[in-house]
């Protein structure tokens, strides 16, 4: 069965940095975009950032636009968000995706991760 593991939360402080991965089976990886959502307490789930099945084109929401790198790495089927100066506001579980076309809307994506949390200390 399809399955992506996520792993690479935790609690930083305002302004540090944090690298979320997420590793695929069950699927053709390459065939695959790649996508990364957020979700705080009472609040819908956020797109945060995407990536195309070649890794070379890159979309992102605009609050973590020059902060957040999403890439992906198809020899080893893993994906990552490299989170930097990161702010209380970024608070929330982080969940991995993954779908056959890159979107910025949840309800596309057919796979999920389980969800990892990421504080930000002010």
């Amino acid at each position: 069965q399809v399955q992506l593991v996520e792993s690479g939360g935790g609690l930083v402080q305002t302004g540090g940095s944090l690298r979320l991965s997420c590793a695929a089976s069950g699927i053709t990886f390459s065939n695959y975009a790649m996508a990364w959502f957020r979700q705080a307490p009472g609040k819908e789930r956020e797109f945060v950032a995407a990536i195309r099945r070649s890794g070379g084109a890159t979309f992102y929401t605009s609050s973590v636009k020059g902060r957040f790198t999403i890439s992906r790495d198809n020899n080893v089927n893993t994906a990552y968000l490299q989170m930097n100066s990161l702010k209380p506001e970024d608070t929330a579980v982080y969940y991995c995706a993954a779908d056959i076309t890159a979107s910025g809307s949840a309800k596309t994506y057919a796979y999920w991760g389980q969800g990892t949390q990421v504080t930000v200390s002010s």
